[in-house]
């Protein structure tokens, strides 16, 4: 490269100021002796790419290791509140609590979106509401707590946010598999298996939106959307289970959305 070339490449954009973190920090109940740590939590990768050429500032890092703290949390806190229970229902009740819903709402009452750090494009497209970017910033924040404070303050993070008003009879039913279900329902029914088809997908390639429709013949039951074609299709799923579960006959002339 010549001194020339190198003078004259492309230069990330000056990044916006970061917004105030005192907030966040009294919404959690707890001050960091390392605010770069926290600032690095907040980071998703569209910013370092758009403002500092490089993700290595995001917080994809902090994210793995804030699901590793997560899931030694509550597989403790199981351990010990349910000493009657075997290993597979232990198992079985930790997958519900450490789910995308359960995080994703976590992250809303504690105001985590309005704390990000986004690209411009990211934030305008609604990425402070993405349930794909709260799920990953909060088991980040997690994982930076634990740097700054250790385990002590990852429990305490865990208990005071998640495991305290937690009611685990509530939450099974909020995750169900409502794909296993409309199978079930439909196969019993004799109408075939539902199929599943991706209608649209919003957004960079790095962080797609995706929308979907589930069809049991010829007969658009519901759509749903969500940050992966997974989650699309559960939500799609439910929407057609409660369609089918109100009809008591066959599918003809039937609106999706019928009662």
């Amino acid at each position: 490269m010549s001194l020339f070339d190198w003078f004259s490449r492309p230069r990330p954009a000056p990044a916006p100021p970061a917004p105030p973190a005192d907030g966040l920090e009294a919404g959690i109940g707890y001050v960091f002796q390392r605010p770069e740590l926290l600032r690095q939590a907040l980071t998703h990768r569209s910013h370092t790419g758009q403002y500092e050429g490089s993700r290595s500032a995001s917080n994809e890092r902090l994210e793995f290791l804030g699901d590793a703290v997560l899931d030694l949390c509550i597989s403790h806190h199981l351990f010990l509140r349910f000493p009657e229970k075997k290993e597979g229902e232990l198992t079985k009740l930790k997958s519900i609590i450490v789910s995308g819903p359960f995080l994703v709402q976590v992250a809303g009452e504690i105001g985590l979106g309005r704390h990000l750090r986004l690209s411009e494009s990211e934030d305008r497209t609604g990425g402070r509401q993405r349930a794909s970017i709260l799920e990953d910033a909060f088991e980040a924040l997690l994982g930076a707590l634990y740097l700054d404070g250790g385990m002590s303050a990852a429990e305490a993070f865990v208990r005071r946010h998640i495991l305290d008003d937690l009611d685990l009879t509530q939450a099974s039913r909020d995750n169900r598999n409502y794909k296993s279900l409309l199978l079930e329902l439909s196969q019993g029914r004799g109408l075939g298996n539902p199929t599943y088809h991706v209608v649209e997908e919003i957004g960079p390639d790095h962080s797609k939106y995706f929308v979907v429709d589930v069809l049991v013949g010829e007969q658009v039951l519901g759509r749903g959307s969500g940050a992966s074609k997974k989650k699309a299709e559960q939500e799609a799923a439910r929407e057609g289970l409660a369609a089918l579960e109100g009809r008591r006959s066959d599918l003809a002339g039937a609106s999706p959305h019928a009662d």
